[in-house]
C-alpha cells in the first residue's frame, strides 16, 4: 500500500485536496519504489479524470495501466474498506489539535501498511481474488491502490 497524505489548514492559496499534478507525482514515487509497470484502479474522482492527468496516463502507457471504476460504486474499491479501518482506529480519539489527528491517521495508515493481511481482506471485500492472479514476475504487472 502506497499512499499520500495532505492536511489542508484553510490558509489562502492552499489546496484542498490532491491535483493532478500531486497524482502524477504518488504515482511516480510507487513506480521508482516498485521498480516496475503499475496497474492502477482509480474511482471517478474529477481529478483523475482531467484532460493533463489522461495526457500523463497516455504517454506512459508503456508501464502505466489504468482501469477506472463504474460511478457510485464504492463496494468495488478497495480503499473504502482501507478508510473504514483507518476510521475504526481512531473513531473515539480526542485530538488536541489537526497535527494531533493527522499524525494518528498517518500512524494507522503505517499500521495497516504492514498488516497484509488487513490490505487483503479489503481487496478480498471489493472482489478482488488475489490467488486468481499470475504471480508476480520481474515483467509483471504490479497493482497500486
Amino acid at each position: 500500500m502506497i499512499y499520500g497524505f495532505r492536511v489542508h489548514r484553510g490558509r489562502k492559496g492552499e489546496p484542498k485536496a490532491f491535483t493532478w499534478q500531486d497524482y502524477r507525482d504518488l504515482i511516480l514515487r510507487a513506480r521508482i519504489q516498485l521498480g516496475g509497470p503499475i496497474v492502477l484502479v482509480w474511482d471517478n474522482l474529477s481529478t483523475h479524470l482531467m484532460p493533463p492527468m489522461k495526457e500523463f496516463i497516455a504517454a506512459n502507457e508503456d508501464w502505466l495501466t489504468v482501469f477506472q471504476l463504474p460511478s457510485y460504486a464504492p463496494d468495488l474499491n478497495p480503499q473504502e474498506g482501507i478508510w473504514a479501518l483507518v476510521k475504526r482506529g481512531i473513531g473515539n480519539l480526542a485530538v488536541a489539535n489537526l497535527d494531533h489527528l493527522a499524525k494518528a491517521v498517518r500512524t494507522r495508515l503505517k499500521k495497516i501498511q504492514y498488516r497484509p493481511h488487513l490490505i487483503d481482506g479489503c481487496l478480498t471485500q471489493a472482489g478482488v481474488n488475489m490467488n486468481a492472479l499470475p504471480q508476480p514476475t520481474p515483467t509483471s504487472r504490479i497493482q497500486v491502490q
